[in-house]
C-alpha cells in the first residue's frame, strides 16, 4: 500500500474540511469574543470550523486609515466608501462561502437560513458602520444582506456574533447531543417546551408529574402539546404556517390544529 493510499484511508483525511468564517470589520479585536467559549469555543479548538478577521481599514490609503466619507446629498453620520470596502471584499475572493452584508433592510435570519450557511463551506461577513456602506459596491459584488431583526446596532460586529453562533452550532461535532437542534425552538415550526431540571420541588412550585414518569411516548406528547401552545398564544405568525402544514392536518384530525379547549386543558392538566 502507498504512502497516499494510506493517507486516504486515515480519519484525518476521511474528516470534512473545516467550516470557515471570514469577518470584514473596523473591529477585528471583537472576534472570537464570546464564540471563543463553551461550544464554538471547542469547536474552534478542534478544528470544526475556522475563523479569519480582515480590518477594513488596512485597505485605506491615506496616512489616518479613513474608511468613510460624508453621504452624497446631505445628511446625518457617514457612509462607508466604496473604493476602501472593494479592496477589503476582494483580499477575500478565494475565501469560501457567499458575502453577506449585515443590515436591517435583509433577508430575516431565521433557523432556516442559519442551517442552510451551516450546510455550506463556511461564509464572508461584511460588517458596516457609520450610516452604512456605499450602494456601488454592495452591487457590484452582488453581496446578500441579512438582518438579525427590526431594530439598528451601531454596527455589523454584534449582528455577525449572532448569524455565526447560529450556523456553527449546527456544525457536525459542534453540539454534543446530536438531538439537540432538532428539540430546539422554530427546528419543527414551533417554539420550545418549556424545561425542566432537579430539584423537582423548588419554592413549592413542583415540575410537571408527567416528567418524572419515565413515560417516554407520554412525555413527548406533553412536550409537543406544550410548544403547540406556547406558540399559537406567542407567536400567530409561526402557528399559522405550522397549523397549514399536510403532516398538522393530519395528525389532528384534518383541521388546522386540534380543538382549543381540548388543547388548554391538555396544557393546563400539568400546570
Amino acid at each position: 500500500m502507498s504512502a497516499a493510499d494510506s493517507q486516504r484511508g486515515s480519519p484525518e483525511a476521511a474528516r470534512p474540511a473545516p467550516w470557515q468564517a471570514t469577518v470584514l470589520t473596523i473591529f477585528p479585536e471583537a472576534f472570537p469574543g464570546p464564540l471563543g467559549l463553551s461550544l464554538a469555543g471547542r469547536g474552534l479548538e478542534k478544528d470544526i470550523w475556522r475563523l479569519a478577521t480582515l480590518d477594513i481599514r488596512d485597505f485605506a490609503t491615506d496616512r489616518h486609515r479613513s474608511v468613510d466619507d460624508t453621504p452624497m446629498g446631505g445628511g446625518a453620520g457617514m457612509v462607508m466608501r466604496p473604493d476602501v470596502v472593494d479592496r477589503a471584499i476582494r483580499a477575500t475572493a478565494e475565501r469560501p462561502g457567499p458575502l453577506i452584508y449585515l443590515s436591517p433592510r435583509g433577508r430575516l435570519l431565521t433557523a432556516e437560513v442559519a442551517r442552510e450557511l451551516a450546510a455550506g463551506p463556511g461564509v464572508r461577513l461584511l460588517c458596516g458602520r457609520y450610516e452604512g456602506v456605499d450602494q456601488r459596491v454592495l452591487d457590484k459584488h452582488e453581496v446578500v444582506e441579512l438582518s438579525i431583526g427590526d431594530y439598528v446596532l451601531s454596527g455589523g460586529e454584534m449582528a455577525a456574533l449572532v448569524v455565526l453562533d447560529a450556523a456553527v452550532r449546527l456544525l457536525p461535532g459542534v453540539m454534543g447531543n446530536a438531538e439537540s437542534p432538532a428539540e430546539e425552538s422554530f427546528e419543527r415550526g414551533l417554539l420550545e417546551y418549556p424545561q425542566y431540571t432537579r430539584p423537582a420541588v423548588w419554592e413549592g412550585r413542583a415540575a410537571p408529574q408527567v416528567l418524572l414518569s419515565g413515560h417516554h411516548a407520554a412525555i413527548r406528547d406533553w412536550r409537543r402539546a406544550q410548544a403547540e401552545e406556547i406558540t399559537r398564544r406567542r407567536r400567530p405568525d409561526l402557528w399559522a404556517r405550522y397549523a397549514a402544514q399536510p403532516e398538522t392536518a393530519a395528525a389532528s384530525g384534518g383541521g388546522a390544529g386540534r380543538d382549543e379547549t381540548s388543547r388548554n386543558d391538555q396544557v393546563r392538566e400539568q400546570d
